[in-house]
């Protein structure tokens, strides 16, 4: 029978090989096959340690029914947007246009839960970004939630834009999104939360429930404005969030 420190170190060699050959591979093997939040939790952070990797952010969203969503983001994959993106797999990527939140403070474990005030008072900034898609499975409908979790949430990287002034005095539940250049679409978009610091509130405090914390200098995005939309590889994509500003950046291969 295979114990959980076993199932956990030989999921995360499986998911980071997959990362390696540069192609999505096979599910995990029921043996290693992740059955719990908790073992889900191990595999993510064994992969970074495997990897050596530092954690130079989140992704979160207030959870469903039975799911956690939240996934470290690798510091080596998060990249301003003012130089060519590359990613794995293509010749199309999905992408996710967010708002991203600079922390400016640690927020460490403690007994007394976050509330919207103490972590808007360690925000340092706020950023346009999108979260650039990818799976380490080749067949991720198939995965379990726990799998999923396990591999980051469909994360590859973000890709960073300019920081939005005054942004956490203006309403940020709707956006008007408008895509040019490598697409060429216009979205009503809406966070899927209503408010994107909600989930940066819920991360605070699910991290410090587990004796870990967010710290300084990381950024954290907390949902699509759009879902995933899919986009070509080689041409320059211009996201323009409405009022808040625009991203321009050439994801390539």
């Amino acid at each position: 029978m295979t114990t959980t420190t076993e199932r956990v170190d030989g999921a995360a060699q499986h998911l980071v090989a997959a990362r390696h050959a540069g192609v999505p591979g096979p599910l995990l093997p029921d043996a290693l096959r992740p059955e719990s939040v908790d073992t889900a939790l191990a595999i993510q952070h064994r992969v970074a340690d495997l990897l050596g990797e530092a954690i130079g952010g989140w992704k979160c969203a207030l959870p469903p029914p039975d799911r956690v969503i939240v996934a470290p983001i690798f510091a080596s994959t998060i990249r301003e947007a003012d130089a060519p993106y590359r990613v794995v797999g293509g010749p199309i990527v999905r992408i996710e246009p967010e708002i991203a939140f600079v922390l400016d403070r640690d927020l460490p474990a403690r007994a007394q839960p976050y509330d919207e005030n103490d972590v808007r008072g360690a925000i340092r900034e706020v950023r346009i970004v999108l979260e650039v898609l990818g799976c380490r499975y080749a067949e991720p409908a198939r995965a379990s939630k726990f799998e999923l979790l396990a591999d980051g949430q469909f994360n590859q990287g973000l890709c960073v834009g300019p920081a939005v002034p005054d942004a956490l005095n203006v309403p940020l539940e709707t956006l008007a999104l408008s895509f040019e250049g490598a697409l060429n679409r216009t979205i009503d978009g809406r966070h899927p939360d209503g408010d994107p610091l909600k989930p940066l509130v819920w991360l605070a405090n699910f991290l410090a429930s587990r004796g870990d914390g967010a710290r300084a200098g990381q950024i954290v995005t907390t949902g699509s404005y759009a879902g995933a939309i899919e986009v070509p590889l080689g041409d320059v994509l211009t996201v323009r969030f409405g009022e808040l500003g625009s991203l321009s950046v050439m994801l390539t291969a």
